[in-house]
Parts: C-alpha cells; sequence; structure tokens
C-alpha cells in the first residue's frame, strides 16, 4: 500500500479582495511536507498577498487555508515568517540581537523573560546568517541585505516547521543568497518546509524543488522538474503585451539548451 503524504499546506476556493478587485482568485492546491518551495509570477500577481492570507493578515472573502490540516490559529506555533523589508518600520530603536530574540516570543509567552538558552539561540542564528558582529548595531544603521538576513534569523530561532518568506533575497549580494540558499537547503533536509517568494527564474531549478506560479489565478504547482516549462511561464508571465515580452525574454534565457 502507498503511503499518504503529509500535506503541509492545502488551500481551497481561495479568493481575496482588495477594493471590490480580485487579487487572488479561486485557488485550489496542496504543498507536500518537506518541500522547498518557489513562489512565482510578476508583479501583481498576488504572491505577497498570498502569504498575507496564510498568515491571517488579510481576510479572504472565500476559501479555507490549512497547515498539517490545522488552521493557522492552531498550528502558528509551528510557522515563521518573514516579510518584505518595505513593510518594516526600520527606525524603530531596537538592536539587531534583541530583533532576533523576538523569534523566541511565541514559545516564551509575553510574560516570561528570555532564558540564557535563548540568548545563546539567538546569537547561533545571527552565527547562521553572518551578522554576529552586527548584535549591538541599531536596525537603522544596516544596509538593506543585513536587514533581510537578520529578520532570517529570527525566524530561523523560532524552530519552525513552515518558513513563509517574502523576497528573502531582495537587497543581498549574490554571495549572501547563494549562502542563504544552502542555509534553506540546509533547513529542508531536517523535514522543514519552506515558501520563497522569488523573482530570477534563472536560479528556480537550482534553488527549488516545487513552484506555485501565481498571475492571480493558479497557473500551475507541481515538483520543479514536472511544472517549471515554457509553456507555464507564458501562461504566467504573459497577461499583457509588456509582460509577454518579458516572458519571452526570461524564457529564451532560463530554458536555452534545455
Amino acid at each position: 500500500m502507498k503511503q499518504k503524504i503529509e500535506e503541509a499546506l492545502h488551500v481551497e476556493n481561495l479568493t481575496v479582495n482588495y477594493d471590490k478587485q480580485a487579487v487572488l482568485w479561486d485557488l485550489n492546491f496542496s504543498v507536500p511536507a518537506g518541500k522547498l518551495v518557489g513562489i512565482l509570477g510578476p508583479n501583481g500577481a498576488g504572491k505577497s498577498t498570498f502569504l498575507k492570507a496564510c498568515l491571517g493578515i488579510v481576510t479572504p472573502i472565500t476559501g479555507k487555508i490549512t497547515f498539517f490540516g490545522k488552521s493557522y490559529k492552531t498550528t502558528k506555533q509551528k510557522i515563521a515568517y518573514v516579510p518584505q523589508r518595505s513593510s518594516v518600520d526600520w527606525d524603530f530603536p531596537i538592536t539587531v540581537f534583541d530583533v532576533v530574540l523576538m523569534g523566541r516570543y511565541n514559545k516564551l509567552g509575553f510574560w516570561k523573560r528570555p532564558r540564557l538558552s535563548d540568548r545563546e539561540a539567538a546569537l547561533e542564528a545571527l552565527e547562521l546568517v553572518g551578522m554576529t558582529s552586527f548584535a549591538d548595531r541599531q536596525i537603522s544603521q544596516l544596509s538593506g541585505g543585513q536587514q533581510q538576513r537578520v529578520f532570517i534569523a529570527r525566524a530561523l530561532l523560532q524552530d519552525a516547521e513552515i518558513y513563509l518568506m517574502d523576497e528573502p533575497f531582495a537587497g543581498v549580494d549574490v554571495k549572501t543568497e547563494k549562502e542563504l540558499i544552502l542555509l534553506f537547503q540546509g533547513l529542508q533536509k531536517k523535514g522543514k518546509t519552506l515558501f520563497i517568494v522569488h523573482h530570477n527564474l534563472a536560479s528556480v531549478e537550482t534553488y527549488f524543488d516545487w513552484i506555485i506560479l501565481l498571475n492571480t489565478c493558479l497557473v500551475a504547482t507541481g515538483s520543479v522538474k514536472e511544472t517549471f516549462n515554457e509553456q507555464n511561464v507564458m501562461r504566467g508571465y504573459g497577461k499583457s503585451p509588456v509582460l509577454l515580452d518579458e516572458a519571452a525574454k526570461i524564457t529564451q534565457n532560463t530554458f536555452q539548451g534545455m
């Protein structure tokens, strides 16, 4: 008998509107546990909105999202989120170390003080993203890529089962991006499931083993080997003449020689 594969995420009839305009329309799909998932699509396709709907930050007009068969409210301690850098108030007077330590608050509860083990774990997370020497620095003094790494460290400290990351490679250099993807692949080897909003189609095959391709509707989802192909990319990026031209260039560069 075939063993049933556990679903990390199940989406059913999901529709999200902003000002009566559909941002996501009737999404239905599932993602098995233990996948490194690239969330792809052109600007305005609904990628960030999808993550926010998963977290209850935006309320769908229809549909249901479950993690491991349960609601986000029930499973939120198993889920870590890295927001877009532009959505964070970087002028808030807090140090890098304190931002990372916030990753423990879900497990500690609001009134409990962090223990020595929590502080040591925060330093380990900073070391994993190469930010140990910045621990005492105010977050406003960091570059964009450094800020991104701090929020990834905070997510790592949550020791979650599912990681939702909104453009974690934005603003980082090529060397840092490669270090981060190795870190994410290491988490996957430990059985974690990662959902990553990503824009560079040329690196999809190297980085991910599963994709969700959105353009308001679900264009395609599945293993990279079966789903990431020229036809689906053209469907996902070819909604307008401008995007069609962009998709043609992308597919020519990405799939040339395959």
